[in-house]
């Protein structure tokens, strides 16, 4: 009878409540995560708007041309609250971006929120394509030269990585439409089909902006898989699992690669973020309709509504990629505690 106060508690730990418990955990973390956007994504519009207001060139001058003149420019300046000191068109800005209004966009005399949901779906499916390619690529390279340490193979993958890293974008896309669009015909040199609408004909327009594109992600993500998974092969675990005799494979796949693969989600993450922002030189090169190359005609044209608007989209989407992650971080390392 004894045991009976010692047992009641032990009755109410029950799994349902344990799982809730770390379900409202994650809940608490998700939602100071999100109440920490405000300050950053408030930061960043104040160094968006700021900076864009440095690029030299006079948007009205740019818009209206080299014939206008200057009662049409300052009619155009005053219609769109240019003439206002910055800290006024600052705080207006920041009122319609609370209202959920990103502006209407100089160049396009549309809205820039539905430009931005036409064109985000490109260089989203332009990203994920990219990602996919540098995970097949990125992740055996990266454990079998952590496997062959110190040897040729090893040593080769380092090269190619170190190559990877270095050359730039722009560089590795021109050169392919040189290669395959030029030489061998193998892909369309300009135009763009919606993957879709039609998978077969989007894909050629997409398969090699997307390595392109992929490439430096490739070589960060395997270079980091390789130094977390030598790592984890040096732990006193590893080698416990080889002497009780289990299959070298056995030893990779079910206690090394789970422990060693933590570190590399979080570079995964953050490269996913970079082939957003990077998709604009690929979009460019490669003449998609995505989100960076709207970006890079806003910038030709002084277009800083459209300009200010998409940065700060991507800021956000940014952000989500790296709550979404740590969400994510504790299934490979169950220490982690939100």
């Amino acid at each position: 009878m004894a045991a009976g106060p010692y047992i009641l508690p032990i009755l109410f730990i029950s799994p349902s409540t344990a799982v809730s418990a770390d379900g409202f955990k994650m809940f608490t973390y998700a939602l100071k995560r999100f109440l920490s956007f405000i300050p950053t994504l408030a930061l960043v519009a104040f160094m968006v708007f700021f900076l864009v207001h440095l690029i030299p060139g006079d948007p009205a001058a740019v818009m209206l041309g080299q014939d206008a003149t200057q009662e049409e420019l300052t009619a155009f300046r005053q219609a769109l609250g240019l003439d206002r000191p910055l800290p006024v068109q600052f705080a207006i800005w920041m009122g319609n971006i609370l209202r959920g209004d990103l502006g209407i966009s100089l160049q396009t005399k549309r809205p820039i929120t539905q430009s931005i949901q036409e064109r985000f779906g490109v260089t989203l499916f332009l990203a994920t394509l990219a990602m996919v390619f540098s995970l097949l690529l990125a992740l055996p390279s990266g454990i079998l030269a952590a496997i062959h340490h110190n040897t040729r193979n090893d040593y080769l993958f380092m090269l190619i990585s170190i190559l990877a890293v270095s050359l730039p974008g722009f560089w590795l896309g021109l050169m392919s439409l040189l290669i395959f669009s030029v030489f061998l015909g193998w892909i369309p040199s300009t135009g763009f089909v919606a993957p879709w609408e039609d998978f077969g004909g989007g894909m050629r327009y997409m398969i090699f902006p997307s390595i392109t594109l992929g490439c430096y992600m490739a070589a960060v993500v395997a270079r980091m898989m390789r130094s977390s998974m030598l790592e984890v092969l040096n732990l006193e675990y590893i080698t416990h699992a080889r002497a009780k005799g289990l299959a070298e494979w056995k030893v990779i796949t079910k206690h090394a690669l789970k422990n060693s693969f933590a570190p590399t989600l979080t570079t995964i993450g953050l490269q996913f973020g970079v082939l957003l922002g990077g998709s604009v030189v690929t979009e460019t090169v490669f003449s998609l309709p995505g989100l960076g190359k709207f970006v890079v005609d806003a910038i030709y044209s002084r277009d800083y509504p459209a300009i200010q608007g998409c940065i700060l989209f991507i800021a956000l989407i940014y952000s989500i990629i790296n709550l979404g992650v740590d969400l994510f971080y504790r299934y490979f390392d169950p220490r982690i505690e939100y």
